[in-house]
Formats: C-alpha cells, structure tokens, sequence
C-alpha cells in the first residue's frame, strides 16, 4: 500500500480528477495549501529585514492505493497536471505500514478498496 501525494496548480485539479476518475481511481482528500519550489521567488525588504513574499496558492492531493493502482494513478496525475511550465508540482510516492477503514474495521488491502468494488464481489 501507499499513499500518493500530489502537490498541483489549482486550476488543474478538475482536469486531475477526471483523469482519476478514467483511471478508476477512487477515494481521496482534497486541501488547498501554500508553499513554494522552483518558481521565482520575489523578495522584498521591509522595515530593514529581507522578507521572502507570496507563497503559491496549491492543491495537495491524497491517494492511499494498493500496489497495483500506483502506477496508474501517478500517470494519470502526470499526464493531467502537466504545464510544462515550472511549478506543475510534485507527486510524492510514501510506503503505508497500516490501514484501517473506521466504519467497518477492515485492514490494509480490504480498507483501501472502494465500497462498490466491495459490494460487486460479494
């Protein structure tokens, strides 16, 4: 298992989630965030003291995936992320020692499957 953090421009999470969603990946936490990696940084002195200003608005996307999806959903997200210019973002690929869905107490494999995929198998 792991868990598929993808730090993207705002204006291309919709176009990320379609791609997702053709990729039949489902499941995951949406936060806008702020930060900063190769963009120009503007600095600006104030007061005396040098003072780095604007931090980029961002959409950090969260994934928890089976091995198998990991593949899938990394290509997805590059392929409907991308620019070409910088600050396209990131996608972080972290290992997952344990899962637990809370409603039902399922571990692991079992907690990462989507509900219906669940459903369809029973």
């Amino acid at each position: 298992m792991k868990l598929v953090v993808a730090i993207i421009r705002p204006d291309k999470l919709t176009s990320v989630l379609e791609a997702l969603f053709r990729a039949e990946v489902r499941g995951l936490t949406i936060s806008r965030v702020q930060g900063h990696g190769g963009e120009m940084e503007r600095v600006e002195t104030y007061r005396g003291t040098t003072v780095k200003m604007d931090l980029s608005e961002k959409v950090r996307v969260e994934i928890g995936v089976s091995d198998h999806f990991v593949t899938p959903t990394v290509e997805a997200i590059l392929a409907s992320a991308r620019t070409g210019a910088v600050g396209d973002g990131k996608i972080f690929v972290l290992p997952v020692e344990k899962v637990y869905r809370i409603r039902t107490a399922e571990e692991d494999q079992q907690a990462v499957t989507p509900v219906e995929a669940v459903a369809s198998h029973a």
